[in-house]
């Protein structure tokens, strides 16, 4: 096998060694996957090139229990263990990493970060399912997503690649490196894609550089990461069932809506052991980012402009005490400066005369948020009696916000007067500070049955402090959000292991989250919801012959209100299903190769029904699409890539909503062809 690339490595079917896969999400540092307390996919180099992703959704979802909806271009909404999530905050419950560094700052995330990641030519992905607060703190409370880069020896001297598409797509890839004592490489790919829809095209650029050295009392590690994107989005269409009309598909009821996205993150590590039983580690960081779009989906149009500077550090102890004993300890320290402006050009016209007339022209919001996080941690690992082992942890965290209004306090105009009839939609709060503190944990317990078999019960927190946007972007008359941190606590029990041609992973869980922050009757930003989440997530490879596997993946769960909630027209009773929350979701991927240097892949992605809305009223049917994947590969050096997503054109919703009286939906894509060549140096 070529070692990932970024840039046509071909893949093997083989299930050797699977089990022995290392992973670095779940606990910071290098681990088995095998002796892991807990659920994680570990997505390979092979799956990302022969998939080659033109978004994030279509690699991601390879593993169990995640389900990402794509919306427009290269925006997104992700579910891991949960339903799908939307609005303020909701993207803080996902923690987003890369190289085991969150993208962004506690309490500013974006629910379409993820685009400011190159999962195009990952290494490797890593999905973690339930809390992760001990090791990263605010954020991961459902999961976390783990985009590690291919370093310098990963890469080859000289890696390029073109692609074509239809409707003006064009992408090229590049990958450089330098091996050595000083190594150094990078990978860049450039994306032009025309739309599929009327007025959806978008540009967009990533570049991954990395140095590395060997030092006499250790390694140093330098990383550079950048991001832009420039895009015309295509909104909602409207009506019940209406992505099954081709025509209406492809329309763009917004075609005046765009964002505007880039981003930049500069990060070191330096590793070195102190004596043979202790290791520091310590990672500092620098992120940059700033994005403006239009709000096409609300009423007036208003234009949001954003940005964030943080700086932070990373650092861990990894100690071996009493003879077996693991020990992880360490301080995370972190410091950004974020704002946020919100703009409407002129008066609001698209509502009703009432909706329209609280909506004024002018400025609705412009505030700075400086936060400041510390927090203390230690994990451990105590191997006991035969084949047992105890781990734990816990951590510490205080978050501080102190936030600074840049205009007059209230819910009037920006010049002081009144919204008439009623008072403006828009309010600001004065300026404040606020302040979380809060403490995490994990206990687990795992049993190896033999080498290549483990059973494990595992009990975790995780939580999260509220938003910026929650606690300062407020409406109506709440012009103080007395929010509480979201708390979650989850118990799992799971197996994993493999067998000479089978490879298995499976979770049974249960998670209840409390002081769920959501918008009330009000429009008041509130924290006493609580929802319930349970089920069952699998994993399975099977190589019944040396040409051919077959992998499955997949998770049957209930995420639930746990009490009765007004949320604006809708009363949720306790019980019901959460909106966008299907019981089903599997992939199921048949390999086979027919020759030496060929490789098919055909997929199956199966998304059950779910509920549009929380009175579970109304329903979207779901969809099960096919995908089909060919690699040749001429040579050492040269390959193509055949791809053909929704193979059988199915007409389809990559995600359903109903909101403002109507069903929404933003239309899959119907049969598409995607054709790679690629060149490697041997």
């Amino acid at each position: 096998m070529i070692p990932v690339g970024t840039l046509f490595a071909a893949p093997e079917i083989s299930l050797a060694g699977r089990v022995d896969e290392v992973i670095v999400t779940a606990t910071r540092t290098a681990e088995p996957l095998r002796d892991f307390v807990g659920s994680v996919s570990l997505i390979g180099d092979d799956a990302v090139s022969l998939v080659g992703s033109t978004h994030h959704v279509e690699i991601i979802n390879r593993a169990a229990g995640a389900m990402i909806q794509r919306n427009n271009g290269q925006e997104s909404l992700t579910a891991i263990r949960s339903p799908v999530l939307s609005g303020p905050g909701s993207c803080g419950v996902f923690l987003f990493l890369e190289n085991s560094i969150p993208i962004r700052p506690t309490g500013f995330c974006n629910v379409n970060e993820m685009f400011e990641i190159n999962t195009e030519q990952a290494r490797s992905i890593e999905v973690l399912r339930g809390p992760a607060g001990v090791a990263y703190g605010s954020g991961a409370m459902h999961g976390a997503i783990n985009i590690i880069q291919a370093a310098p020896d990963q890469l080859p001297a000289l890696g390029l690649a073109l692609e074509t598409g239809p409707d003006d797509y064009y992408r090229g890839k590049l990958a450089l490196s330098h091996h050595g004592a000083t190594a150094y490489g990078g990978t860049l790919v450039a994306t032009h894609d025309g739309g599929w829809r009327d007025d959806s095209g978008l540009k967009e650029q990533k570049l991954n550089l990395e140095l590395q050295r060997q030092l006499s009392q250790g390694t140093f590690a330098l990383r550079l990461a950048a991001t832009n994107l420039n895009q015309d989005t295509a909104g909602f269409i409207q009506g019940e069932n209406a992505y099954r009309n081709k025509r209406l598909a492809r329309s763009n009821p917004n075609p005046e809506a765009y964002r505007d996205a880039y981003a930049a993150r500069l990060s070191a590590e330096y590793r070195r052991s102190l004596n043979d039983r202790l290791q520091l580690s310590v990672q500092p960081y620098l992120r940059h980012s700033r994005m403006e779009f239009l709000q096409h989906f609300l009423v007036g149009k208003p234009l949001e402009e954003n940005g964030q500077d943080s700086i932070g550090i990373l650092t861990a102890l990894d100690i071996l005490a009493f003879g077996n004993t693991r020990i992880l300890a360490g301080m995370d320290l972190e410091w950004a400066d974020g704002f946020l402006k919100e703009t409407q050009a002129g008066p609001a016209t698209d509502g009703a005369p009432a909706a329209n007339a609280i909506r004024p022209a002018g400025k609705h919001y412009d505030y700075r948020v400086q936060s400041t996080v510390a927090a203390l941690f230690t994990q451990f690992e105590q191997p006991f009696a035969a084949n047992w082992k105890l781990t734990g942890g816990a951590r510490a965290e205080y978050v501080y916000y102190d936030y600074d209004n840049r205009m007059l306090a209230g819910n009037t105009r920006d010049d002081g007067t009144r919204c008439e009839p009623a008072d403006c939609l828009f309010n600001r709060p004065a300026d404040r500070s606020d302040d979380f503190t809060n403490v995490t944990s994990k206990l687990g317990l795992a049993y190896s049955i033999s080498d290549r078999h483990t059973v494990y019960l595992a009990y975790t927190r995780g939580y999260r402090a509220p938003d910026t946007n929650e606690l300062y972007r407020l409406q109506r008359q709440q012009s103080i959000a007395d929010l509480d941190a979201e708390h979650i606590s989850n118990i799992e029990i799971g197996a994993r292991g493999g067998f000479s041609s089978l490879r298995y992973a499976l979770s049974l869980f249960s998670m209840e989250k409390d002081h769920v922050i959501f918008r009330d009757s009000n429009a008041f930003n509130v924290s006493n919801g609580r929802t319930d989440h349970e089920g069952i997530e699998y994993e399975l490879s099977w190589l019944p012959a040396d040409i051919l596997s077959l992998s499955l993946a997949g998770t049957y769960a209930k995420h639930r209100y746990a009490n009765d909630i007004v949320e604006g027209s809708e009363i949720i009773i306790a019980g019901r299903d959460m909106d966008t929350a299907p019981r089903h979701i599997n992939s199921t991927h048949l390999s086979w190769r027919p020759l030496d240097r060929v490789r098919a892949e055909l997929e199956w992605q199966s998304i059950g029904r779910y509920y549009v809305d929380a009175s579970n009223a109304r329903e979207y049917s779901g969809h099960d699409l096919l995908n089909l994947r060919l690699r040749w590969d001429v040579n050492s050096s040269w390959g193509a890539t055949l791809r053909v997503n929704n193979l059988t054109d199915r007409a389809y919703a990559d995600r359903a909503d109903f909101a403002f009286g109507s069903y929404r939906y933003f239309p899959g894509r119907d049969r598409t062809v995607f054709l790679e060549m690629g060149y490697r140096s041997p």
